[in-house]
């Protein structure tokens, strides 16, 4: 009898070793690296100017969006530009905003989900996180059905939805560490 039930006991604590090793696993996956570290807030301390539009070309990308490979997200345009190392724009596209904005600024691309729940409770993919503003995560992402309705207003939601191909381009361009510039 001792020795099954002490068969039992290890069978028991080999299976409860892997449940937290992947349960911290996924922790780790999913928590920001911006945790402890200061946080964007809700408006900037001091206004930034809006960058400079072409007149003429809505979608071309604004002067002074930083230089370089980066994603280039304008919160009065709703629209993002993916720019290559060589500052040329190589996808532009417009998004639906979720309701809260980042501040003007420069990010970082801190973490990404291949397909998970939105804050919504729609089912997501393709998802690139990159600020939390109080303690709401910031990041692009398209919803698995496609649809790019406005958020509800009553509620904190920091989901910029894009249509699936947008996602699917976002997230191949814009991998970890990867710049996010955020314009008005």
């Amino acid at each position: 009898m001792a020795r099954s039930s002490s068969g039992f006991v290890a069978g028991l604590t080999v299976a409860a070793v892997a449940a937290v090793g992947f349960l911290a696993y996924q922790a780790s996956a999913n928590v920001p690296d911006t945790l402890g570290k200061p946080r964007a807030s809700a408006s900037p301390k001091t206004a930034a100017p809006k960058a400079p539009r072409d007149k003429k070309n809505p979608a071309a990308l604004p002067a002074q969006s930083g230089t370089g490979e980066r994603v280039v997200y304008s919160t009065d345009d709703d629209r993002v530009w993916l720019v290559g190392a060589d500052n040329k724009v190589q996808r532009t596209f417009k998004v639906t905003p979720g309701t809260i904005d980042p501040a003007a600024g420069t990010y970082a691309v801190t973490t990404r989900a291949n397909a998970t729940t939105g804050s919504d409770g729609v089912q997501i993919e393709h998802v690139v996180r990159f600020a939390l503003v109080d303690d709401i995560g910031i990041g692009f992402s398209a919803a698995v059905d496609g649809s790019t309705v406005a958020p509800d207003s009553t509620r904190k939601l920091g989901g910029i939805r894009e249509s699936r191909a947008d996602g699917e381009a976002m997230w191949n361009f814009a991998t970890i560490g990867v710049k996010v510039v955020v314009i008005q």
